[in-house]
């Protein structure tokens, strides 16, 4: 099932990052219907009928991108960095999720997020992202130096 995201802004310091201002606070959220293919045994994270970790991991990620991706200069993007989130309890297929970030802190290109996720339950994992904004077009040439840079689309 595809997940949704959606921006929740609440600014507060805009930063500049790369000519941009980047607003301190800003919100992002991304839902999800659990699917049988968002499933640890359905990723090979397990063997266990529940949401996997790497899936829940890239829904903490979509929020993150949520909060910035309108405020982000044309040409530029922003890619993951680091990623730390305890996943610490089951969510079942068929259970709604919702990823929440919030941007905490910008030490130059990089955005540090404090990210959580809920279901009926509670608190399904908390945690950080760090995500960088980069230029898009010298990132790829940069990962493809040894090959033919790869046609970029937009989303």
């Amino acid at each position: 099932m595809q997940a949704s995201a959606s921006v929740v802004k609440t600014p507060k310091l805009p930063v500049s990052v790369c000519s941009v201002q980047i607003p301190v606070g800003a919100r992002g959220e991304a839902h999800l219907v659990v699917s049988a293919a968002d499933t640890a045994k359905s990723m090979g994270s397990g063997d266990v009928d529940v949401l996997a970790t790497p899936r829940l991991v890239a829904l903490c990620e979509q929020a993150t991108c949520a909060a910035i991706t309108s405020l982000v200069p044309e040409g530029s993007t922003t890619v993951g960095m680091k990623v730390q989130v305890d996943h610490l309890q089951p969510t079942p297929i068929g259970a709604d999720v919702t990823a929440e970030a919030v941007l905490d802190r910008i030490e130059g290109r990089r955005l540090s997020f404090t990210v959580s996720a809920y279901d009926a339950g509670g608190l399904v994992a908390a945690g950080r992202v760090t995500r960088v904004v980069v230029e898009r077009d010298r990132f790829m040439a940069k990962c493809c130096a040894t090959g033919e840079t790869p046609a970029v689309t937009a989303e």
